[in-house]
């Protein structure tokens, strides 16, 4: 297990929760609040909730039905997977609120009835809050299958009422991941969990079989689709697809809901076959030769995940979908899902699919190999481990109300509040564990028998290099990736000393004109972009004939439209940099574009550095090590003013803001910071490469990280970081401004005049450096009060004595 690395004088004390799991420990009743029928189309919630009742309660209560009777009562029957589906019959009702009414106190009389010990809410629909918002869970689910604000009819009360969803809910689950996208910036603890397809079940339309009587008549070649006909689906489309293929045969299996069955096309080769159930629905697969998802592109299909796209190749059939974000992001890179936007598209890729379905069994091969595992069973898995995670979060945060007070203080503090020792000293106080803080503290400590207390505000070890396991095994890097390159070989020979080392080199796509390119902009980039090849001359050429002539280079634009021109610096920089920084790159020092070339080959690593390693066991690994020696002492979730009166020292160093250290004398320096938003995903792989470039400033965030290809690590799952600039919060970069460092030389004239303290990093210089370069600096500043050091002591020996009755007492410098 990896060792926390946030210190052990600076922990917690909390009762330990055992790792069983609530849900198999504890099998509390699950309570289902859903706007979806039981026995309407066979989908997300009977898949997921069929497999919970197999190891608790499950009850399903579904929206109420009106009864001819005076009296409202609470209809129940048994599934034959072992759920309890709770049905409300309610009189005919003028209004909501009598309704909700009546729902409450038949939900109210159905809970004191069955006295649960213990049970969690689930909710499909955040309507249903106006009955059971009063009801105490253990736990409390939101499973977001769609953005049912933009479905039609929806009630107007939804989003606020999915607003107090949100903030009551333990854990959120959504069905796709641009719904996810869109749920996680108001949950800090959502999943995404597409809906997954039972293989096996689906699996049989590959088998020869008895046709279905109403499809058996149908000629050849059949385009079939099946689910509910609603507003999602896009009745142009299908009229003008019939209309340019009268030989083709569509046929469209599903209830009409919500929309009037008169405006649906109608033609010779349009058949309506009307609903089926589930376990038919492979028969009518089976005998078509391509499957449709002609989904209109509106609101109501923006962040639809289809649970059709996997049951459709599970069945062996070859796919043509319009281009619905999440079947494009998942499916997209494949030759069995065909993507089109209007009916001439959906006839050329129509064409092709029907090509494809000639070999059945490579469509076959191919899409076993696109399901891989996917299953309704890892999905349920998956949920329940988030479930027991939350849980546990929840016990151990109630806890803490209770547990008595953080221990963040050095043992001795507590040992002088009860007057057993004096007060400790040390010849160095360091603020700052970070790399330029954890250099210094081993090399005062290792190097030269010094004292070192090193203290930091955070609760944790290095900085903001800082990694860790998350809940789910993945070594993640809390603050966003850290990508070690150096060129320089003292420094890969100091760290070599505390971590052993994982090749990586690191690699950038940038989403630009909808596809991903590399970044740096290299050969490969430009040949996507132009669709056609380029030499390295060619190129060169080709870049110097866009480049703009610019007199005097200042900012980072200068520098941009320069070398590239204009359009280039538009699609990769502008926008990017403008999240990034808050600023145009006309208003930012020309530094900042000079970090990224371009290359006139295809050598397509964003470092080029001699030395490209990651810390094996992770960055707090290797702090852990720098820091465990006899002479260092670490106090974390410590401010190191706090200590004034409880401690000794002769020299300070500090790594902090600079600013900060002189209490904002001539103003705050300017910094841009970021907001990290991690997730885990349930897939081996999100992305191609480590990280994801978004320059469009239409997309909030700036890059999205895996961590895996940075680790190497080996894992069913995977974990990303989207990172959102920020105005405000935690410092991480300078802003380079000529008045910023104007401002910047006013604090370091103070610095100058306060001899007694050592300023050294990246908040203390206002620089940005690399991970190397502050490692380099330590080294270099160690060296530097080796030599004070030295000359202190040489000054000692040399002075002249001045003698009491006592003791020599000899003038110190």
């Amino acid at each position: 297990m990896q060792s926390r690395g946030d210190g052990a004088r600076s922990t917690n004390i909390i009762p330990f929760v055992s790792d069983d799991g609530w849900l198999t420990r504890e099998r509390p009743a699950l309570i289902c609040f859903s706007h979806l029928r039981w026995d309407f189309v066979y989908q997300r919630p009977q898949h997921l909730l069929s497999r919970f009742a197999k190891t608790q309660p499950v009850f399903y209560f579904e929206e109420p039905i009106p009864t001819d009777g005076a009296e409202a009562f609470l209809e129940r029957r048994m599934t034959k997977d072992g759920v309890c589906v709770l049905v409300p019959r309610l009189p005919a009702v003028g209004d909501h609120a009598t309704a909700d009414a009546q729902q409450r106190r038949l939900l109210d009389a159905f809970m004191a009835e069955q006295r649960f010990d213990a049970f969690m809410l689930w909710y499909y629909t955040p309507m249903s809050l106006a009955f059971s918002s009063h009801l105490q869970p253990s736990l409390l689910v939101y499973d977001c299958m769609d953005e049912l604000s933009a479905f039609r009819g929806a009630p107007p009360q939804l989003v606020e009422r999915e607003r107090e969803l949100m903030s009551r809910a333990d854990v959120v689950f959504t069905g796709g991941y641009s719904l996810y996208e869109a749920k996680r910036r108001v949950h800090v603890n959502a999943h995404a969990f597409p809906s997954s397809v039972d293989v096996g079940h689906f699996r049989a339309a590959r088998a020869d079989q008895d046709e279905p009587q109403d499809q058996r008549g149908i000629a050849h070649p059949r385009l079939g689709f099946y689910g509910v006909l609603d507003e999602r689906f896009d009745i142009d489309l299908v009229a003008d697809l019939a209309a340019q293929r009268p030989d083709w045969q569509i046929v469209l299996v599903g209830p009409i809901v919500k929309i009037d069955p008169a405006t649906l096309p109608r033609a010779a080769n349009i058949h309506y076959l009307g609903s089926k159930s589930y376990e038919q629905l492979p028969a009518y697969l089976g005998g078509w030769d391509v499957a449709l998802m002609p989904f209109a592109l509106n609101e109501s299909t923006r962040f639809i995940s289809p649970t059709k796209t996997p049951e459709y190749l599970a069945g062996g059939k070859p796919v043509v979908s319009t281009p619905i974000m999440d079947v494009v992001r998942t499916y997209g890179h494949t030759d069995l899902v065909h993507i089109a936007s209007n009916a001439a598209e959906f006839v050329t890729e129509i064409d092709a699919a029907l090509q494809d379905a000639k070999d059945s069994n490579a469509v076959r091969t191919k899409a076993d190999a696109i399901l891989g595992e996917m299953s309704w069973d890892k999905t349920w898995e998956g949920m329940r481990d988030a479930i027991n995670r939350a849980h546990r979060a929840r016990v151990l945060d109630a806890s803490k109300e209770t547990a008595a007070a953080p221990v963040t203080r050095l043992d001795a503090k507590a040992s002088r509040a009860g007057k057993a020792s004096a007060t400790p000293r040390y010849d160095y106080l360091i603020v700052g564990a970070g790399f330029a803080g954890a250099v210094l503290a081993e090399r005062l400590a290792a190097g030269s028998n010094k004292r070192v207390l090193v203290v930091d505000k955070r609760p944790h070890i290095a900085g903001n290099a800082y990694d860790h396991y998350n809940e789910d095994g993945l070594l993640v890097h809390k603050y966003g990736p850290h990508i070690f390159h150096t060129n320089s070989d003292k420094v890969v020979d100091y760290l070599s000393r505390f971590t052993e080392w994982h090749p990586y080199e690191h690699r950038v796509l940038a989403q630009v004109d909808e596809q991903l390119v590399p970044m740096p902009i290299n050969l490969t980039t430009l040949s996507r972009l132009y669709g056609r090849e380029f030499t390295a001359d060619e190129a060169q050429a080709f870049l110097a004939a866009r480049a703009e002539k610019v007199d005097t280079v200042k900012t980072s634009e200068d520098v941009v439209v320069s070398q590239i021109g204009r359009e280039l610096y538009e699609k990769f920089f502008q926008g990017y940099t403008r999240k990034q920084w808050g600023l145009d790159p006309s208003e930012l020092d020309k530094s900042v574009a000079a970090r990224v070339p371009t290359r006139t080959s295809i050598d397509d690593r964003y470092f080029t550095d001699t030395f490209q390693n990651m810390p094996l066991h992770g960055y707090t690994k290797m702090f852990e090590n720098m820091l465990n020696h006899p002479n260092i002492t670490v106090m974390t979730s410590t401010d190191f003013q706090d200590l004034e009166g409880e401690v000794q020292y002769d020299k300070l160093i500090y790594t902090g803001p600079i600013d900060e250290f002189f209490k904002h004398r001539f103003g705050k320096l300017p910094y841009r910071s970021l907001r990290f938003e991690h997730t885990t995903l349930p897939v081996e792989q999100f992305q191609q490469v480590g990280t994801v470039n978004y320059p469009a400033e239409a997309t909030p965030y700036t890059r999205i990280t895996e961590y895996k290809h940075l680790t190497g690590q080996q894992h069913a799952k995977t974990s990303l970081t989207y990172e959102y600039p920020m105005a405000e919060g935690d410092p991480y970069y300078p802003v380079p401004r000529p008045e910023n460092q104007e401002l910047y030389r006013r604090y370091q004239a103070l610095a100058d005049a306060t001899p007694d303290v050592v300023f050294v990093g990246r908040l203390a210089c206002y620089r940005y450096y690399n991970m190397d370069q502050v490692v380099a600096q330590a080294l270099s500043t160690y060296q530097q009060l080796q030599q004070e050091d030295a000359a202190r002591q040489a000054a000692v020996a040399t002075a002249p004595a001045a003698v009491n009755d006592d003791e020599a007492v000899y003038a110190r410098p």
